[in-house]
């Protein structure tokens, strides 16, 4: 299950504002404009369609992906000044311990999620730092996304963050997709 990377030479797919169906960019930021996060991480930033709304939200934010392509795409398109590009796997981030006071994986995190991964989230993350992720469904019908083999359910990515140490303060299944709401050890 997992670890399926978006095609970088569809990456102009991702820029569709039809996206907003399955998250809002309010959904994404909102649980870290809460907290006040300054710096964050947007793990699985692709084009970084959904960076840009955190970006005026942030003082700082990363855009983690590990398809150099994906970032010259970004940058053809432009960067927000205080938007950093890392390339980089999730499993093995360039980030000082509790340099974040936030992270978001918006539609990705079926392509990073492992132990590994998420231990790197939580060594990045404050202490008390909060995450915010939305998938693919493993439940979902299949007819957009990834294939169902490659997806987890949202009760996959709760246990797994849980076993990690993070407090989940929120989980919910869709349609199509999963959330959920964490706060790093």
């Amino acid at each position: 299950m997992g670890f399926h990377t978006f095609d970088a030479e569809q990456a102009s797919q991702l820029e569709r504002p039809s996206r907003y169906r399955w998250v809002s960019a309010e959904e994404l930021i909102g649980p870290l404009v809460e907290v006040g996060a300054a710096v964050v991480a947007d793990l699985g930033s692709g084009t970084g369609f959904y960076t840009d709304a955190v970006a005026e939200h942030a003082e700082t934010v990363y855009g983690v992906d590990v398809q150099s392509e994906m970032h010259e795409y970004y940058r053809d398109k432009g960067l927000p000044e205080n938007v950093d590009l890392v390339a980089s796997d999730v499993s093995d981030l360039p980030l000082a311990d509790g340099e974040l006071d936030g992270a978001c994986s918006t539609m990705t995190y079926h392509e990073f999620a492992s132990p590994e991964a998420i231990d790197e989230i939580a060594r990045v993350l404050r202490s008390g730092g909060r995450l915010v992720v939305f998938d693919w469904s493993a439940d979902g019908d299949g007819e957009h996304g990834p294939p169902i083999d490659e997806r987890f359910g949202v009760s996959d990515a709760r246990d797994a963050l849980a076993a990690a140490g993070f407090d989940v303060e929120r989980s919910e299944a869709r349609t199509e997709t999963f959330g959920v709401l964490a706060r790093a050890p």
